[in-house]
């Protein structure tokens, strides 16, 4: 099944598609994920993206949670097998009992804000969270539950292969949300 809409360019995946049918749109929406993600304050752009990946994926949004798991697996040096290790949330051994309660939080957001607890806050608090970290993982899943309901809700076509991701993760993590032509090398042939 195709978009529920006419894009300009069908061919582009995920938001993609839909910030070039509204252009006036996509700089603010860029805007957001620049601030976001492609920042080291507090916690890692790693860290960020991995939110972010994971927010997705607990939302069941495709193409999001691929493509911020592959810009985490570019940070992190790693082959884009690593999603699955994303996917684990705050039950994967890989991260650091603040990152993991991080998690419980943007899971926790993702329900809706009023099932944010504060038995959760003073976790991540005791796990060494700052209330600048806090914030950011509140933020970056409240934004991610509206990317993940754009893309979605129109319902944009995404590629199934992690591998076709892995690329363009890389330019991600590289180069940040600002940049023209995203996503020009998935496109459908």
């Amino acid at each position: 099944m195709s978009c529920y809409i006419n894009l300009p360019d069908p061919a582009l995946p995920g938001i993609w598609g839909p910030m070039r049918f509204r252009p006036e749109t996509a700089p603010p929406l860029s805007h957001i994920a620049q601030a976001l993600l492609q920042t080291d304050e507090g916690i890692s752009r790693m860290e960020r993206e991995w939110i972010a990946s994971y927010v997705s994926y607990l939302n069941g949004c495709h193409f999001c949670h691929t493509i911020h798991g592959a810009v985490t697996c570019a940070h992190a040096h790693e082959s884009v097998d690593m999603i699955d290790e994303i996917e684990k949330g705050p039950a994967s051994d890989r991260l650091s009992d603040k990152m993991k309660a991080l998690l419980v939080i943007a899971g926790q957001v993702q329900k809706g804000g009023k099932y944010v607890t504060q038995e959760a806050i003073e976790a991540a608090k005791r796990a060494g969270a700052t209330d600048l970290e806090i914030h950011d993982t509140v933020l970056i899943a409240a934004a991610f539950c509206m990317f993940n309901r754009y893309v979605d809700g129109l319902h944009t076509w995404a590629p199934a292969d992690r591998q076709l991701y892995a690329e363009e993760g890389k330019r991600m993590a590289a180069e940040g949300y600002l940049r023209k032509n995203k996503g020009q090398h998935m496109q459908k042939v």
